[in-house]
């Protein structure tokens, strides 16, 4: 696929570019990813407020990137697709190309 039309650009930009825009938001995708968990679990990995934590599961539920399931009075959020993950470590992969060209570009100044 070489192009994208201007209504996948939008689409693209709307579930996952949106979804994605926060720090906080991909340590969520990959908290998720390896089991169901709940806020409260997840307010204590990332060290944050509970309303913060669940602000963030919002966005990501409005754009189908995590899913919610509740068994009695707690809801768990699990990853609705794992190809989002398989994406997100493309781009980490690129991030980690870039560091170290630009390390090697600082080494040979």
């Amino acid at each position: 696929m070489s192009t994208i039309t201007e209504d996948e650009a939008v689409l693209l930009h709307r579930y996952i570019c949106e979804g994605v825009g926060d720090p906080k938001r991909l340590r969520l995708l990959y908290l998720v990813a390896d089991h169901p968990r709940k806020v409260s679990e997840l307010t204590e990995l990332l060290g944050v407020s509970q309303p913060t934590v669940s602000h963030h599961l919002r966005i990501l539920r409005d754009r189908g990137l995590v899913e919610a399931h509740k068994e009695g009075t707690t809801v768990y959020y699990s990853l609705s697709n794992p190809r989002i993950l398989e994406a997100l470590d493309m781009m980490r992969a690129i991030v980690a190309q870039f560091l170290t060209a630009d390390a090697q570009v600082l080494s040979a100044g």
